[in-house]
């Protein structure tokens, strides 16, 4: 075999490998250690945290993914009483942005009562994900 088609079938190999790996990992939530633990406060978003539980979007203007997961986190945040739902525009909160290394949209973060950041998933994640993820933060708060 000519070593073309064989760098033409390593770089299929590869490109097929590397579609099921995102796949997989976009729109997973997985958790933070209970060491790494940030925290985001009301004026840092702008508004008002939920009282349980907050589902913070970062977005940006033509991200078509970020437009299905307001849907899901809006669907959501309609089922369980006290969380809420907000979304950021990436591109005007640069610093949040950086601190809390979100590297592209959308991302979602799962917070809980006081801000601190439990889950946190990048890309479109699945309303069951979501409703998994936001159970986890409202089970971390104290009786």
């Amino acid at each position: 075999m000519r070593l073309g088609l064989w760098v033409l079938a390593g770089a299929v190999v590869a490109g097929v490998v590397l579609s099921v790996l995102k796949a997989w990992v976009d729109g997973r939530f997985r958790g933070k250690s209970e060491d790494d633990v940030e925290r985001v406060t009301a004026a840092e978003v702008g508004a008002e945290l939920g009282e349980r539980a907050t589902l913070l979007q970062f977005s940006s203007a033509f991200c078509a993914p970020c437009r299905a997961t307001r849907r899901t986190l809006a669907e959501v945040e309609g089922m369980v009483d006290g969380v809420r739902h907000v979304e950021l525009d990436a591109e005007s909160h640069l610093e949040l942005v950086r601190r809390l290394d979100i590297l592209r949209t959308p991302t979602t973060l799962i917070l809980d009562a006081t801000g601190a950041v439990v889950k946190r998933a990048s890309g479109a994640p699945r309303k069951p994900d979501v409703i998994a993820a936001l159970a986890a933060a409202i089970d971390r708060q104290p009786s």
